[in-house]
């Protein structure tokens, strides 16, 4: 394993939700960084290089779609996990079977549930598989 910090950003506009995942992952022992909107995001990606982005759908001016795609275009190679409210079938398909997102978490979710998906995502968990649906 790995025993350097893994940073993660977490893009999300409303920030009881911001602090929430923060608390969450720092507690799982992860570095953080905090977006409140798409433009943030992509400015912190030009500063900093994470390990994992955490991208809230639902985000007034550029929604996380958007963000998705110009994340992926300047760096194919960063995972990207959908965090969002939106729980319907239709919205997992789009995030992980058109847009090809590495995983599709939906609020409310358990800290273990968020730490353990976050742990595979960064490569801490090697042996196990991040969970498609």
């Amino acid at each position: 394993m790995n025993n350097t910090i893994k940073k993660v950003l977490i893009v999300d506009d409303e920030p009881d939700t911001l602090e929430l995942v923060k608390l969450v992952l720092e507690s799982g022992g992860f570095e953080t960084m905090l977006a409140a909107n798409g433009m943030e995001a992509l400015a912190q990606l030009d500063r900093t290089k994470p390990d994992l982005v955490l991208l809230d759908i639902m985000m007034p001016d550029m929604d996380g779609w958007d963000v998705f795609r110009r994340i992926k275009e300047k760096n194919s190679k960063i995972p990207i996990a959908i965090l969002t409210a939106k729980a319907q079938n239709i919205d997992k398909l789009l995030g992980l079977h058109v847009l090809k997102a590495d995983d599709y978490i939906t609020k409310p979710f358990g800290k273990n549930e968020l730490i353990g998906k976050v742990r595979k995502l960064v490569g801490m968990d090697k042996d196990k598989k991040t969970t498609k649906y």
